[in-house]
């Protein structure tokens, strides 16, 4: 008898929505916009709000939500299906029961058999749907990227496809975006506005700071959510708050424990090198980086880095020259300094 794995239901749950959240209406309806097509992808380092944007979203629209929040077990044979034909039928219980039928009895099935029967499905159904994989950045198993591919290629329309990750999939953007079939957000529109991060720090966090204070964090942080939150938090606890914010870095205790669990640690041994050995660079590039390390391969590197959103900012089309976000490029230098 075929073993059925049991399903962590709370990974198809849409994440609760908090009461108190800047109104984003500007990407809100970006969103909203996506959802006439097959893909939306939100893509941006951590702490830039994802989730929290996706949800709010599409709270304000009527298409019902397909949840799946994904995390590195979902790269194993069959269970990143599994979890999917799940999500879906908390929606319509019917799509893609076949499909779930043939995966139990046969584990090795083919994904294209399974993901046809699941498109027949949502094409008989003709219900729109929207489909959110979260955190799709765990996923590194070429097999899932293909099956996501498979059903990115043979949709019916009324399926809408909603990435969030970290880093860009390895799906077939290059064409989507020639024929006008994606709709993207990326960290330069998730970081707050000076606008939204005085409503952020003075309404939310239960701050008062005047415009000048409210820039200067705006400006230190880039933008960046989680940043300013660590700042509030921060400033919670002590009366200096001009001479806080002025140093205000990413040495700070909570943005550096932040930096150092949710992206530095995260990382292989080779970037984590490669990091700390560039952070005192103002700006970089692959030949200067190159010189500096003595070794090869900087610009496959920095692509890459860039490909992860991992902080690092372009400086120009060409993707030749880049710099770190401020407060890693402090964390960084922190950490280097330790290690040496």
């Amino acid at each position: 008898m075929t073993m059925v794995t049991p399903l962590i239901r709370t990974k198809l749950r849409v994440p609760f929505i908090r009461q108190t959240l800047v109104p984003r209406l500007r990407l809100q309806q970006k969103i909203t916009h996506g959802l006439r097509g097959p893909l939306t992808l939100v893509t941006a380092s951590a702490g830039f709000g994802k989730t929290t944007l996706v949800t709010s979203s599409l709270a304000q629209n009527e298409v019902p939500v397909a949840w799946l929040s994904l995390d590195a077990e979902d790269n194993g044979n069959g269970r990143f299906l599994h979890y999917l034909f799940a999500a879906l039928q908390t929606v319509n219980p019917a799509l893609g029961s076949e499909a779930q039928q043939l995966l139990a009895a046969d584990p090795q099935a083919p994904a294209e058999l399974l993901l046809t029967t699941l498109v027949n499905d949502l094409d008989a159904s003709g219900q729109e749907i929207c489909l959110v994989l979260d955190d799709y950045h765990c996923i590194h198993r070429e097999r899932v990227h293909t099956a996501v591919t498979f059903l990115l290629e043979h949709a019916p329309q009324n399926l809408h496809l909603l990435i969030a990750s970290r880093s860009d999939p390895p799906l077939p953007l290059a064409r989507l975006r020639a024929r006008g079939q994606v709709v993207e957000l990326r960290a330069a529109d998730l970081s707050f506005t000076q606008a939204e991060a005085a409503q952020f720090l003075n309404e939310v966090m239960g701050l008062h700071l005047d415009a000048a204070l409210v820039g200067t964090l705006a400006s230190k942080t880039e933008g960046w959510i989680a940043g300013l939150q660590m700042a509030a938090l921060s400033l919670r606890e002590r009366e200096d708050v001009h001479q806080f914010i002025e140093a205000f870095s990413g040495t700070n205790r909570h943005i550096l424990d932040y930096l150092l669990e949710e992206v530095l640690a995260q990382e292989p041994e080779a970037t984590q090198t490669f990091l700390l050995q560039t952070a005192f660079l103002q700006r970089l590039t692959a030949p200067l980086c190159e010189a500096v390390l003595g070794i090869e391969g900087s610009q496959v590197m920095l692509e890459t880095l860039g490909k992860q959103n991992l902080f690092v900012v372009p400086l120009d089309d060409e993707r030749q020259w880049y710099r770190y976000h401020h407060l890693f490029a402090d964390l960084l230098r922190a950490k280097s300094q330790q290690s040496q």
